[in-house]
This record gives structure tokens, sequence and C-alpha cells, in this order.
């Protein structure tokens, strides 16, 4: 058989952050997290007035004023709150065919 080399002794690394600021800036736990709804040239207006009320919970005017925002501004934040939170909005209108994204709202 062929011969078994020994690595020689190497004692661990420890490896540290520069600074807590570099920590921190990379995380931002304390910035939220929105759900942007994109316009498309597929569902009609009225169904994603539906999808907003009936997911979100919001009234008809408040979906149809963020519904007018999507056809005319081409996107609308249309929640806000945790990564997983968001996650799971868009994955929920991804489900009712509309398009969206979400992103760290950095205003």
């Amino acid at each position: 058989m062929g011969q078994v080399s020994v690595a020689p002794d190497v004692s661990p690394v420890e490896v540290k952050p520069e600074s807590v600021e570099e920590v921190s800036a990379v995380t931002e736990p304390d910035v939220p997290w929105v759900t942007i709804v994109h316009n498309d040239p597929v569902n009609l207006m009225s169904y994603v007035t539906y999808v907003f009320q009936t997911y979100f919970g919001y009234s008809k005017d408040k979906a149809h004023k963020l519904m007018l925002d999507v056809h005319h501004k081409g996107r609308a934040v249309v929640s806000s709150g945790t990564r997983e939170e968001m996650e799971r909005d868009v994955q929920a209108m991804h489900g009712f065919g509309l398009w969206a994204t979400m992103s760290q709202d950095r205003n």
C-alpha cells in the first residue's frame, strides 16, 4: 500500500471582524423588508385589486389605490415586515400569478 503522511502540528487561527460596525452594517436587523408588486401585461386591474383585498385584507379603496400605483408607476410596495414575512407574501403573490419581489426598505 501507499504511504500515509501526517500533517505537521498547526494551531488554529482565530479570525475576528475588524470592527463591530462592519458586522452590523452587513446584517442591518432593524431595517424592514418590503414586498413589491410589479406591473405585468397579463393580469386585469380588477383581479390585482381582488388579490390585494383577499390576501392582505385591504379595503377596496386601498387595494384599488395600490393597483393604480402598480399600473401607472410600474410597481407598488404592498407590505412590509420581517424578511420571512415578506418571503411568504412574495410566494403568495406568485401563487396568484402576480410578479412580486422583495427588498430591504432603505429609505
